[in-house]
């Protein structure tokens, strides 16, 4: 049983527009005085590097490089299509159409060379990771059954024992001869002043410490 063939009106749409295209280009070249298979292959040169451009912008679309010669392929066609719609004499080309016609094998070329041999720019690879460095450590689950010691308990710390109270200062010895002047003095003072002398004034008028002072005062009961 014979397949049916399936008509795409996209593809159909691409060669009627592939045609037209292909023959305005002819014609251009020829009035631009190629002549025979040179005006034929024009069309060639100008629809190979519009190709080319288009597939190395579908490998790195930020390449200007590509977007470059895509213009220029792309402007080489709608310009042979617009001058050939009775926009430009084609019986007297301008000599500028010449030499632009003329110079696109070169032009062409070098495009074409360009965008194939030029490397694209690769996106930098993906750091591998490493598994193993990954990897959660393994735990090691294993009992150990061998006894922990006990350690013994630490000493004690000794109760500390307050300190004996410090004995009171016993008052110094009085010598009999020192407290027997003392009294004189006493008395002398309080029959001359009326009043006892106090331990103040025995300590100026003796020149002892305070220490031996208070000692003949407390035994003359002085204040």
């Amino acid at each position: 049983m014979p397949r049916s063939i399936r008509i795409d009106a996209v593809l159909v749409q691409a060669v009627i527009a592939g045609a037209l295209s292909f023959a305005h280009l002819h014609d251009l070249a020829e009035a631009a005085g190629q002549s025979g298979w040179k005006a034929w292959a024009y069309p060639v040169s100008v629809d190979l590097l519009l190709v080319a451009a288009w597939r190395r912008l579908r490998t790195a679309r930020r390449d200007r490089s590509g977007w470059t010669w895509f213009v220029i392929a792309l402007f080489a066609s709608l310009g042979a299509n617009i001058a050939t719609a009775g926009l430009l004499d084609l019986q007297n080309v301008p000599d500028w159409l010449r030499i632009l016609v003329a110079g696109w094998p070169a032009l062409a070329f070098l495009g074409g060379t360009l965008l194939v041999h030029t490397p694209a720019e690769k996106p930098a690879p993906a750091q591998p990771v490493d598994d193993e460095s990954e990897a959660s450590p393994e735990v090691d689950v294993t009992r150990d059954e061998t006894p922990t010691p006990v350690s013994p308990p630490a000493p004690a710390a000794p109760e500390l024992t307050p300190a004996p109270p410090q004995p009171a200062p016993t008052a110094p010895a009085v010598p009999v001869a020192l407290l027997d002047h003392a009294r004189k003095l006493a008395d002398a003072h309080k029959a001359s002043t009326g009043a006892p002398m106090s331990a103040d004034v025995l300590s100026a008028r003796l020149g002892l410490p305070a220490q031996m002072t208070d000692a003949i005062a407390e035994q003359l009961q002085l204040t």
